[in-house]
């Protein structure tokens, strides 16, 4: 064990551990800190988006560190019977840009790549080599567990990033492209024009298990591609697997996570939109609170904290409850509906929903009108439960 214990030990380098670490720095340079991650970058490999609209200017000022791709001209969604442009500003943030801006603006002595931990305490980290870190305070950031607490579905994508052959001519981030194939899911393209023969391009879907056929989304994105008349080389690609959660006990899930006078923040914490899966505006707010209150006692600080990850779950409940009626209120090649409906609607009332912040008004509107799923199915969905949010069986 080291002897003198520094002030903050962050555990996870992901969005929302790197970002907690910049916050606390910017607002407390001189307290020591230390950024674990068990992988050899921070960030993984992963692009993150957001909406201007999702940020207050004490998060805006955060991320402006970071280089990012900017789209003042809106944005595309396109479904069965409906294409539409709004007008928001869209961000988006590589990754290896991220890993690139915390290794130059946190102190080289906070960078900890490579240091996988194998257990939290409140008052140290334990790291799998043996190695025990003192620290006054921890905070845990990291990535959300299976678990047979919560329920809900899960949201598979393969991202691929391609240099062309030629300029592919889109102006705007296509965010949606349900006009494809729907292969027993809700499925949509996301494609985002990086440069003038650049794209990133990705195959989502929602779907009942998390079981990510790598090789399927490939091909399935090869023939997205020789539609668009797109051809070149790939220089990245990345997956992921996100829980959609449309309900549980979060009070047991928060139990068996738990570790007393612990701080937990980002997936694990709950911290993330429960349908889309976006966490840029929560991850942001809760760096920030961090670095406000980094002065606390680490029990008051962990307290702070749960209580947050409370609201947070009883704020996203009419997310969840949209989530069953995704998944549970019809056919699965009919899912797109649900948003094909959603997107209809005003353009104010998409932007708050990205956010998490919509409004009673705003949920009103999502509800009223003609449903895309049959009335009695959706009643059915809403009283349903959903499937465990665990990996073949196994929490």
């Amino acid at each position: 064990m080291t002897g003198r214990a520094i002030d903050m030990a962050i555990v996870g380098g992901g969005l929302a551990g790197g970002l907690a670490a910049l916050a606390v720095h910017r607002a407390h340079p001189a307290l020591e800190i230390a950024l674990f991650e068990s992988g050899d970058v921070y960030g993984g490999n992963h692009r993150w988006s957001w909406f201007d609209s999702d940020l207050a200017p004490a998060g805006e000022d955060l991320l402006a560190a970071f280089p990012q791709t900017r789209w003042d001209v809106g944005y595309d969604v396109r479904f069965p019977g409906l294409e539409r442009t709004l007008a928001s500003t869209y961000r988006s943030l590589a990754s290896r840009d991220f890993d690139a801006t915390l290794r130059r603006l946190l102190p080289q002595a906070a960078l900890r790549l490579n240091s996988p931990v194998a257990e939290v305490a409140a008052d140290s980290v334990q790291l799998a080599t043996g190695e025990k870190v003192r620290a006054q305070i921890v905070v845990d950031c990291r990535d959300a567990l299976p678990t047979p607490h919560l329920r809900g579905g899960w949201q598979l994508f393969l991202g691929r990033h391609l240099r062309l052959s030629s300029p592919h001519g889109i102006t705007r981030p296509i965010v949606m492209d349900a006009q494809v194939e729907q292969h027993d899911a809700y499925r949509f393209v996301y494609t985002l024009p990086l440069g003038t023969d650049e794209l990133f391009v990705e195959d989502t879907y929602y779907a009942d298990s998390p079981v990510l056929d790598r090789e399927s989304l490939s091909r399935r994105i090869d023939r997205y591609c020789a539609a668009n008349g797109w051809s070149g080389e790939t220089v990245g690609e990345e997956t992921g697997v996100l829980p959609v959660i449309t309900g549980g006990d979060f009070a047991a899930q928060r139990q068996s996570l738990a570790t007393p006078g612990v701080v937990a923040i980002g997936a694990r914490g709950g911290f993330t939109h429960p349908l889309t899966s976006y966490t840029v505006p929560f991850a942001v707010d809760n760096a920030l609170t961090l670095a406000r209150h980094a002065a606390s006692p680490a029990q008051k600080l962990s307290a702070r904290f749960e209580r947050r990850a409370h609201d947070h779950w009883r704020d996203t409940a009419f997310y969840r409850h949209l989530g069953r009626m995704l998944f549970l209120g019809g056919e699965p090649e009919e899912r797109y509906r649900i948003f094909a409906h959603f997107y209809r609607l005003p353009e104010p009332l998409v932007e708050r929903f990205y956010a998490g912040r919509s409004t009673l008004p705003d949920k009103g509107r999502i509800l009223i009108g003609k449903p895309p799923i049959p009335i009695p199915a959706a009643i059915r969905a809403l009283l349903g439960k959903g499937a465990p949010l665990v990996h073949e069986g196994r929490p």
